[in-house]
């Protein structure tokens, strides 16, 4: 079932599962050092699929507005559901929600490198030079809102 919270919504034991896939995924399966939580969490709109006869978040994203656009990451899905497709699912429902909660904002996000292509299927059109964050290749992709439409990417 997918479920969109903000931070105080969330109960102890979603947040603790999606805290599990991030740094699961994010910290020790990419061996990365940093820090896992941040600010953006209390103020990020929390969109995360947990089936139902399994306590377990199987994928996940964070949506939030930084300056003057909108923007998503921590972009996760869990290993036994990769290739599945739900990757793909959860993308359109960050996009929904963009076209729901802020028409017409761009969408900035800053993509690891590797999945460049997969958000290109969604056209995100990629800006400037890859750069390194968070000890990783990443690269600046853009998505208008008021051009695309979020459910035929």
């Amino acid at each position: 079932m997918w479920k969109i919270k903000k931070m105080a919504e969330l109960t102890a034991e979603e947040f603790y599962q999606i805290l599990k896939l991030r740094i699961d995924t994010f910290v020790v399966a990419q061996q990365r050092i940093y820090h896992e939580l941040d600010d953006n969490d209390p103020q990020a709109s929390h969109v995360f699929y947990q089936a139902e006869d399994v306590n377990q978040v199987n994928a996940y994203a964070r949506v939030f507005i930084e300056d003057d656009h909108i923007t998503f990451g921590r972009v996760v899905t869990s290993p036994a559901t990769r290739g599945s497709g739900l990757g793909a699912k959860l993308v359109k429902q960050i996009l929904q929600l963009c076209s729901q909660q802020w028409p017409g904002k761009t969408i900035e996000i800053e993509a690891q490198e590797q999945v460049v292509g997969f958000y290109e299927k969604f056209n995100f059109i990629s800006e400037g030079e890859p750069f390194i964050f968070e000890s990783t290749p990443h690269v600046t992709m853009i998505w208008q809102n008021k051009i695309n439409d979020p459910l035929h990417g």
